[in-house]
């Protein structure tokens, strides 16, 4: 007994290493612990004597007043809530080893647990069960914290103090020796996720139970992750029981593991540990194993992966994302709403999309956009938006679902999924009532907007000539271009790039407006820049080509310009000047200029990845020179790359820019 009292302060010491992460603030216990009295030396609810020693004299006074509590993350605010471990109070459990339940009886257990929509509905499945494992014990637990942990605290914190999950609570404290390795590390998971005091009788129990069982080696790999992740909530990346669970974790081969301990360790290394170039070696060691063994993954497994990848900003394991891909095209209509907007949000953040992937979506969303977490529905557009794949089947479900739901959607939501629609200048048959939608709720929740959120949402709104005459002058107000200042680090140039093109729109498609200006200071003089840019930039070798026809054609290269910055913003890949009679100036001469020409080369990434429709950037620039009087002609891509030789390209270049006039040979 003295011993091992004495291994469990040793214990605690080294927990004094490895502090919560973050400011703690614990609430103190509503009541006594049944009618015994509580040993603060030892911890003990018993109500029989214990050995006082002097070694657990620091702990006496560090611990003493401690309990059985939760912990609230600041500035989170929970209210006083504990959890009561009576002896003689409430249901009682037994979790037995001698005779434990079957496995058709523990899977009917975890079935009809995942069906629990609340606590109350939790705890009247338990109060019907007499004799349980201890992991199905723990399995109850992480399914209050699934359905009560929101935002670092409880979304009830009282529904830890009832009788149920108080006697649950104290039978896994009393039996903490004899549980099983998977059941007691993850209880000791469920306690950290349910808020639990580090310091209560509960928490101390198991976690010095822990140390023990890590301390003979004896742990599986999945084991070892589930208690890894339990220490890295309680004492953050540098606790020494997380050291030595990477220690173990490293001795073992990845490609000896099975699949459920593969997908344990990612999610494990997905918290701090695995971050910034740490543990390099194994983590491509499992890369390969999981590349074999993808076809097998379910979909909490194909989610559960693509999210660590993004997590540990994996860019090398480009392989392992492609097979994950193509794994998730057999689970697109079986992932829930949060596994499908992670393996979206991963597709995105690596840039990756897959033919068939995509067709399973065309055919999965048109059922799940009325019914859907808001947010899946707008990673669905905004996964289409980021790959530039415009595909009607999708915009028009999400389109339709937008005029019944907005109401439901968060600022963010409604203007991610407007600005989709921008991005690849699209609009669906029911534009007039989707846009009408928008204006309903910009009347409503204006003020609720974040201000780059709304510049973003009104400049989409115009890529489509869907121009939001009613808000802008709000925009171009002192106060909202303050508010706009404010946030971040100040304004950057895309914001000031919005900025102008938005009154561009204005004044050259609504020539009626009279409201507020925008400032000259807030103008820039080039939409054209590095980065995220309002113009696309010439394709360099599509753009030789032309050039090479134009000088052909025309005669000599000074009769016409490239690459100029006209004093409306836009940059012009090629222009071409005309006298009053029709014939060609030089592209120097300033005077005399009755007719310009502006050719807009398009290469491939002007046009959506799959269609040959322009980008809504490229629309607007194009509608917008024909407003200034340019006479635009286009150059897109695919038609020029079917010209095999010289004379093709210069009789192509001459129908497209003087269709109705008759060349002579120079």
């Amino acid at each position: 007994m003295a011993l091992n009292l004495i291994q469990r302060c040793q214990l605690f010491r080294q927990l004094h290493r490895c502090p919560p992460v973050g400011p703690v603030r614990a609430t103190r216990l509503l009541g006594a612990i049944g009618n015994s009295p509580t040993c603060r030396a030892c911890l003990s609810t018993s109500a029989g004597g214990c050995i006082r020693i002097p070694v657990c004299k620091k702990l006496h006074l560090d611990c003493g007043r401690r309990n059985l509590t939760t912990i609230v993350k600041e500035p989170s605010f929970v209210a006083s809530s504990s959890v009561g471990l009576h002896r003689e109070s409430g249901p009682r459990f037994r979790l037995t080893q001698l005779h434990p339940p079957t496995a058709a009886e523990e899977q009917a257990f975890q079935q009809r647990l995942g069906g629990c929509s609340s606590s109350r509905q939790v705890f009247t499945l338990l109060r019907a069960v007499e004799i349980m494992s201890d992991t199905m014990a723990a399995a109850a637990l992480h399914r209050v914290a699934d359905l009560e942990h929101e935002s670092g605290s409880l979304k009830d914190p009282t529904v830890l103090e009832k009788d149920t999950i108080r006697a649950l609570c104290f039978q896994l404290e009393q039996d903490s020796v004899r549980l099983t390795d998977a059941g007691l590390v993850s209880a000791l998971l469920a306690c950290t996720r349910l808020l639990l005091d580090p310091w209560s009788t509960l928490m101390v129990r198991l976690v010095s139970e822990s140390q023990e069982r890590l301390d003979r080696g004896q742990m599986s790999v999945g084991q070892l992750c589930t208690l890894g992740r339990a220490m890295l909530a309680v004492g953050g990346p540098g606790c020494v029981m997380l050291e030595q669970v990477m220690e173990q974790i490293k001795k073992q081969e990845p490609a000896r593991w099975s699949l459920a301990d593969l997908t344990a360790a990612y999610r494990f290394l997905q918290g701090a540990v695995g971050q910034d170039g740490k543990h390099r070696d194994l983590l491509n060691s499992m890369h390969s194993h999981a590349v074999t063994v993808s076809s097998r993954m379910d979909p909490p497994a194909v989610s559960g992966l693509l999210g660590a990848l993004v997590a540990l900003n994996q860019t090398q394991a480009m392989p392992l994302v492609i097979r994950l891909c193509k794994q998730a095209v057999r689970h697109v209509p079986h992932f829930t709403d949060e596994e499908l907007a992670v393996v979206l949000g991963a597709l995105m953040h690596f840039g990756h999309s897959d033919h068939y992937f995509v067709e399973a979506m065309e055919r999965y969303v048109p059922t799940m956009t009325f019914t859907s977490h808001p947010e899946t529905v707008t990673k669905v557009i905004q996964f289409f938006s980021r790959r530039n794949i415009l595909s009607p089947t999708v915009f028009d479900a999400v389109a339709e679902s937008f005029v019944y739901r907005a109401d439901d959607y968060s600022t963010s939501q409604v203007a991610r999924q407007i600005m989709a629609f921008g991005k690849l200048g699209y609009l669906p048959p029911n534009a007039a009532e989707v846009f009408g939608k928008v204006e309903t709720v910009l009347r409503a929740r204006f003020s609720h907007f974040q201000p780059r959120t709304l510049l973003n949402l009104l400049h989409s709104c115009t890529l489509v000539e869907r121009v939001p005459v009613n808000f802008v002058s709000k925009v171009f107000s002192r106060y909202f271009l303050q508010q706009l200042q404010e946030q971040g680090t100040g304004m950057d140039r895309l914001v000031l790039a919005q900025l102008t093109q938005l009154y561009m729109t204005l004044k050259l498609e609504c020539p009626f407006y009279e409201g507020s200006r925008l400032l000259p200071k807030y103008r820039v003089k080039s939409f054209l820049m590095s980065g995220r840019s309002l113009e696309t930039p010439v394709d360099a070798h599509l753009y030789n080509s032309v050039k090479n026809g134009l000088v052909d054609l025309l005669g000599a290269r000074s009769y016409f310009g490239s690459k100029v910055l006209t004093p409306y913003c836009y940059t012009l890949d090629v222009e071409i000047k005309l006298d009053e009679e029709g014939y060609v100036l030089p592209a120097s001469q300033i005077d005399d200029v009755y007719k310009r020409i502006a050719l807009c080369i398009d290469g491939q990434k002007r046009f959506t990845t799959n269609t040959r429709q322009l980008l809504g950037k490229e629309a607007i620039k194009q509608r917008h020179l024909r407003l200034l009087g340019y006479e635009v002609v286009q150059i897109p891509y695919h038609e020029f790359e079917k010209l095999l030789n010289k004379t093709s390209v210069v009789e192509y270049l001459h129908q497209r820019i003087f269709p109705h006039t008759y060349r002579l040979s120079w």
